[in-house]
């Protein structure tokens, strides 16, 4: 579908909306205050709670595997994943309403148009989220860890295309140095195994990269589309319509399974923590949607890879080889560079 639908929904709603598509070489959020606390404080808060839920979600999705099998149905998990952020939105929702009064950017009832734009993003994150546990079937951590980087030039690119943000050259630069350092950070240099992938993991890596890449843009060009309407309300709709899907999943993949066994079977703690743990991540995931933007997601992930070799130092006795150092200093390096093709753009 063409990025068209969101630009006419500028046409019906509120006249203070101003059009993406007017916004051709322009950043889709204005720039704010230089001192503005409060808005740096809430960026910097989940940027960090991103970064720390991000370094152990593949740690728990290879923990909640046994006899390297999933004996829950992934599709349930995803239902449950969906229906606990909504859940969230809610409880949110309802403090803001108990504070602040119901006013029209944080109501639930909305138009048509507002809507319709949701089950994009919806239904690619469902199938971006499926292939998530799918691709170990074919990958162990560090070669996912490798081809999970393919989301960081699939974002920039994306980036430029759908929110029509101009990258600076020192940008593309630094998107280049951090894929080469998160790349050479996973590596083990005493196997030669480690980007063996088949020709089927590294299709799936390529696809689940450019949903992830795509779905994130569009998400956020919702979000910023109307930055008053509060957060927790867009939550709400996106995740209903990813509940939705997520059903009609379990219908064509798993009922079989669920009739016979149950809903929950196959479910430990670990299973638990992960649902719970990927329901946060999401729930950040649109924050810094909302109070930054996705280049600020990718190297939040991405710091988060460094941070996940560094906890497994301590839980699975990994050893820290001269790579992880190499590829910690083009990471820092590709950091500084961004910051510093953002302020000369």
């Amino acid at each position: 579908m063409e990025y068209r639908r969101i630009k006419d929904q500028d046409k019906i709603g509120d006249p203070v909306n101003e059009d993406i598509e007017s916004l051709r070489g322009k950043p889709i959020l204005d720039v704010a205050a230089p001192y503005d606390k409060t808005k740096w404080k809430m960026k910097s808060i989940v940027t960090l709670a991103l970064t720390f839920l991000t370094s152990s979600q593949a740690i728990l999705i290879v923990w909640s595997k046994r006899a390297g099998r999933y004996e829950y149905s992934v599709t349930t998990a995803n239902f449950l994943v969906e229906a606990l952020k909504c859940a969230l939105s809610l409880v949110a929702l309802g403090r803001i309403w108990r504070t602040e009064g119901v006013t029209d950017d944080n109501r639930l009832s909305t138009t048509v148009d507002e809507v319709s734009v949701y089950p994009i993003p919806a239904a690619l994150y469902l199938v971006k989220n499926l292939l998530q546990y799918y691709i170990f079937a074919y990958v162990d951590a560090p070669g996912y860890q490798i081809l999970k980087n393919l989301n960081i030039i699939s974002t920039g690119v994306l980036y430029r295309i759908i929110l029509k943000k101009k990258l600076s050259e020192i940008q593309w630069a630094a998107f280049i140095l951090l894929c080469a350092g998160c790349t050479t950070a996973q590596l083990n240099p005493s196997s030669d195994h480690v980007l063996s992938t088949p020709f089927l993991g590294w299709m799936m890596a390529i696809v689940m990269a450019l949903l992830s890449g795509f779905a994130g843009v569009y998400t956020e060009a919702i979000i910023k589309k109307r930055p008053s309407r509060n957060i927790n309300v867009q939550n709400f709709w996106l995740y209903v319509f990813g509940m939705a899907f997520n059903l009609i999943a379990i219908l064509v993949q798993d009922f079989d399974a669920v009739v016979n066994k149950g809903f929950f079977h196959g479910y430990s703690p670990i299973t638990v923590l992960m649902i719970i743990n990927h329901a946060l991540s999401g729930i950040a995931v649109s924050m810094v949607m909302k109070y930054a933007d996705n280049i600020v997601k990718v190297y939040s992930t991405s710091v988060a890879m460094l941070l996940t070799a560094v906890v497994s130092v301590f839980l699975f006795n990994f050893h820290l080889s001269l790579a992880f150092f190499l590829g910690s200093t083009v990471v820092s390096v590709s950091i500084y560079l961004h910051s510093i093709g953002k302020l000369q753009r």
